[in-house]
């Protein structure tokens, strides 16, 4: 440990200052109860030394991801007493969410103060996003892009605070090992105060997050009373110095006492048996003796601490009578705009050949690289030994280099959580998921750290970033490699989606979520990359040109029909495979059966499938996925109620068969998935109603 006397006075005196501010703040709460605890809010009380003595180190250019307990540390980079309070009492002036999120939710982008992207309520998500920015700063070191803001010749680094309980959380272990592995420039500040809410740490941890952290090579642990500000504020020194300048990451363990309940709703009476012992490691009594033993007075302190209560007492009255949100600012701030509102570029050039649909999507991500040094793409096996398990990634990283083109872990969490960091030091991600069928560890991050991240900073923190998903079954893939999982990921408000059918579509949507700034889920069927399967010639198209961008939201009328009153009519709303199976179950019946292929599931163009199906009159939607509490469900009810009036039949869907998983075997493969001859015999019973 440094030696105290390298704390100075002034530190000191700050600290101090700070300390007894969080703790009048959490005191004052208490007292009005009643009042502030409308919403749910937890406090730094017995936290206060080593958050403050984080927090007063870190520079404007710093990135710190604090967890809902870091009251203490918000005040230390900046924030005052009325700021918090406005977000403790969800006011329309909430600086960080604007009313939307809980206290000591903080997301900031102020100049003069570190940056605190989005972060959730789910205890330990945000080690990844963490560490995703942690990667970002590597990246831009190791190219040759300036970080963005640096005081002085200090390197940025990254702050993220997590609780100990949240160390057992499996992707903590994504993080770390991506920390250790890379050598990333992140400080892991552990706070252990030995309880989960109401378990203890004996019946839920084998061991302390500083004993876990010796597992991770090349991932430095230390230990500290945490309760105590000049071993807390020396250690942290030490740490943040060495990260500036050896860019690798460490991790500090701080023990310290929780003073206060779990959350306001979670009293901590009800179940803790060590109140009076945690007392007895109270760190303001600790700093106040080292603020005596360094030349203050009582009364010097005294005055400090009465001027403190004087000044949160008005501060929490002057927030109490602040503004809330109205009605309309639910509206706000779901989406940032995108610059791509029209289809432009030239969509099949003379000069181009035919491609295969992988192909226009290996393209555009080449051309975009090339243009762009922000653009980097990395995943399972997309580096230069295979290029990706479809070769969608085929000679990029030979191109590009293995800092921009790189293989992940097995993480899944991490490939999609880490783009919050990216993003948020400027870069612009393309990562991708081996199958669908993988998604899943990686839906906690799409959802709560990648969907709501723009919306919960109240517009601060849009997410821009692409995540590629190969999908649907295709040539016997089995259980594993086969599924459809749209209906769960158009569930995600905040994502935009697209389905594409074909090569020219799917680069002019790669285009434009490219420079779209909100997270985009690109599905790319795999039965549709080289066009293989029988009757899907049509995904191959001409190479759109470079600079052809398609609009997310305009769906294609691929078949058009005119109004007829003297026949029976119908369309068909479908996108990826489905679009193949309804042209090819209509080779007969062109003039009679529309075809509109969606191409982005959201935002949905409503526009066109209700004029078609208006025109028409009878309506089938056709997916691959079994259509029981499907997308394709929910869209035909919402297409049977803005047409009811003009349907002459119920709106129909098609769909795979409602079985768990898809065989192995063929037979087994083709009798649970849709086919052209299915589409053709329920588009024949349509008619016929």
């Amino acid at each position: 440990m440094i030696a105290e006397k390298t704390v100075s006075k002034e530190v000191l005196q700050q600290a101090y200052s700070l300390l007894s501010t969080a703790k009048a703040m959490a005191e004052l709460y208490e007292d009005n109860f009643k009042v502030v605890s409308k919403y749910v809010h937890a406090t730094s009380r017995g936290h206060e030394a080593i958050q403050i003595a984080a927090g007063m180190q870190l520079l404007p250019q710093d990135y710190a991801f604090p967890y809902y307990r870091d009251d203490a540390m918000l005040l230390s980079v900046g924030m005052k007493p009325y700021d918090l309070m406005l977000q403790l009492l969800a006011k329309k002036d909430d600086p960080f969410s604007g009313g939307r999120t809980y206290y000591s939710h903080p997301s900031l982008r102020d100049e003069d103060k570190p940056k605190i992207p989005h972060q959730s309520s789910a205890t330990g998500m945000q080690a990844i996003p963490a560490t995703g920015v942690a990667l970002g700063m590597q990246y831009k070191e190791l190219v040759d892009i300036p970080h963005s803001q640096i005081e002085g010749d200090e390197m940025p680094l990254v702050l993220c605070s997590l609780g100990d309980a949240s160390v057992t959380e499996g992707e903590i272990a994504e993080a770390f090992q991506m920390a250790a592995l890379k050598q990333l420039p992140i400080l892991y500040l552990v706070q252990d105060n030995g309880w989960d809410i109401s378990a203890n740490e004996a019946e839920t941890r084998a061991q302390s997050a500083y004993e876990y952290a010796a597992g991770f090579h090349g991932l430095e642990a230390i230990s500290i009373d945490g309760a105590n500000f000049m071993e807390s504020y020396t250690a942290i020194q030490k740490a943040i110095e060495t990260i500036r300048k050896e860019r690798r990451p460490i991790l500090v363990h701080a023990k310290v006492p929780l003073l206060n309940h779990h959350t306001s709703g979670v009293r901590m009476e009800w179940y803790r048996d060590d109140l009076e012992e945690a007392r007895s490691r109270d760190p303001y009594p600790v700093l106040r003796k080292q603020l005596l033993e360094n030349g203050f007075s009582e009364k010097e302190l005294d005055a400090i601490d009465a001027d403190i209560k004087s000044t949160v007492a008005k501060d929490l009255e002057e927030a109490m009578k602040a503004e809330d949100p109205t009605p309309e600012d639910l509206f706000t701030h779901d989406f940032a705009p995108t610059p791509i509102t029209e289809e432009s570029g030239e969509r099949a050039p003379a000069d181009k050949d035919e491609v295969v649909m992988v192909d226009c999507a290996l393209f555009a991500v080449e051309e975009l690289m090339k243009k762009h040094k922000e653009c980097l793409l990395y995943g399972q096996d997309v580096g230069g030994r295979l290029g990706g398990v479809f070769r969608e990634a085929a000679t990029l990283a030979q191109k590009f280099g293995d800092e921009r083109v790189f293989n992940t872990p097995i993480q899944e969490a991490f490939i999609v959580g880490s783009t919050v960091g990216m993003s948020a030091v400027g870069l612009k991600p393309i990562v991708e998921v081996q199958f669908a069928d993988y998604i899943w560890p990686g839906l906690n991050q799409l959802f709560t750290e990648v969907s709501r991240s723009c919306y919960l900073s109240n517009g601060k923190w849009p997410v821009s970033m692409i995540l590629r998903v190969p999908i649907g079954a295709y040539g016997s893939g089995g259980p594993y490699h086969s599924s459809s999982v749209e209906s769960v990921v158009t569930n995600i408000r905040g994502l935009k989606i697209a389905y594409p059918s074909n090569g020219a579509d799917l680069k002019g949507l790669m285009k434009a979520a490219y420079y779209d700034p909100n997270p985009v889920v690109i599905f790319e069927h795999k039965g549709l990359y080289w066009s293989k399967v029988k009757g899907t010639e049509k995904a191959r198209t001409t190479e759109p040109a470079e600079d052809y961008v398609l609009p997310f939201g305009k769906a294609s009328v691929v078949q058009r029909i005119w109004p007829q009153d003297d026949k029976e009519t119908m369309s068909i709303i479908t996108y990826g495979m489905g679009v193949h199976w309804a042209l090819n179950a209509t080779k007969d019946l062109k003039e009679v059966v529309e075809v509109i292929d969606l191409r982005t599931l959201h935002p949905l163009d409503e526009e066109t499938v209700m004029e078609s199906v208006k025109k028409t009159k009878k309506c089938l939607v056709v997916t691959e996925e079994p259509s029981d509490n499907s997308f394709a469900r929910a869209l035909a009810s919402k297409i049977q109620e803005q047409c009811f009036r003009d349907l002459d039949a119920p709106v129909m869907t098609i769909g795979s068969e409602n079985m768990p998983a898809i065989p192995l075997n063929s037979t087994l493969e083709q009798t649970m998935i849709p086919s052209t001859e299915k589409v053709k015999r329920k588009i024949e019973e349509l008619l016929r109603y």
